[in-house]
């Protein structure tokens, strides 16, 4: 699904690399988080696969797509949410259909295989998630006038509403409470296997990361040169948080990350 050959980055000419002849890939289905120090190029990596920056040298494969800008197949969900202050939980859902009527088929902007959802086939995407995702009694309200947690559900639905077949994520519960970014850490992970997505989730948080990804990649000072992954195949199971497996997972990442126990 993802695949990244040989590749470096780094700010401006002659800036330190962030990454240099830096290999990794990630399968179709996959759900992976990111962790590493402030400033180890987390967000970075993130906006590389998104498409919004471009490597320096080597290769960057989503799917098919040698990444030289956004591809509409990929959902990117902000930290900030990015939603219209403006507009409606209604609007703010569906404003990725309505813009992908304008510029899905062209070629240009976004191109795609298929065409642009009719107007009652994106009422339809919309109502669905808003219900799936317990906001559509909210669908009326605007941004500032509902919770964190609402928001992020919005900004949430308003991805998988294009029905995204890579899903990413840049620290989205960081500003959340704990109960709430629990709740939603749960509903990624229910999303995640139901629809099958390979999701990736930039993370500061060593306990996020162990929950989140079934497969962690530990970023370190710059320049990384190598993927360092940790397996983490139980993450998503029933009482996961509870374990003794889950607590050592833990301790490993601080480990890998230089922190005392």
């Amino acid at each position: 699904m993802i695949t990244l050959d040989r590749m470096t980055f780094r700010y401006g000419a002659r800036g330190t690399p962030v990454f240099e002849d830096f290999s990794w890939s990630v399968a179709p289905g996959e759900a992976w988080s990111i962790i590493g120090p402030s400033g180890c190029g987390k967000t970075t990596l993130l906006m590389l696969i998104a498409g919004l920056r471009r490597a320096t040298s080597g290769t960057i494969h989503v799917g098919e797509t040698l990444m030289r800008r956004p591809r509409p197949e990929s959902g990117l969900i902000l930290q900030d949410y990015g939603l219209m202050p403006w507009a409606t939980v209604w609007d703010n859902v569906a404003l990725g259909l309505r813009v992908r009527r304008f510029y899905g088929p062209d070629g240009k902007h976004a191109p795609r295989s298929e065409p642009a959802p009719s107007r009652r086939e994106a009422r339809q995407q919309v109502t669905h998630w808003l219900r799936r995702l317990n906001i559509y009694e909210q669908r009326n309200k605007f941004p500032g006038a509902i919770s964190g947690g609402q928001r992020q559900r919005t900004a949430i639905a308003r991805t998988l509403a294009l029905q995204p077949d890579l899903l990413l994520m840049d620290e989205p519960f960081s500003s959340l409470d704990a109960p709430t970014r629990e709740d939603l850490q749960n509903l990624v992970l229910q999303l995640q296997r139901e629809m099958e997505l390979t999701s990736v989730i930039v993370t500061h948080a060593i306990e996020e990361a162990a929950i989140l990804g079934r497969h962690i990649l530990v970023l370190q000072d710059p320049p990384n040169t190598e993927a360092i992954v940790v397996p983490n195949p139980d993450a998503g199971t029933p009482g996961y948080r509870s374990t003794r497996t889950y607590l050592d997972k833990c301790n490993q990442l601080r480990t890998l990350l230089g922190l005392t126990q």
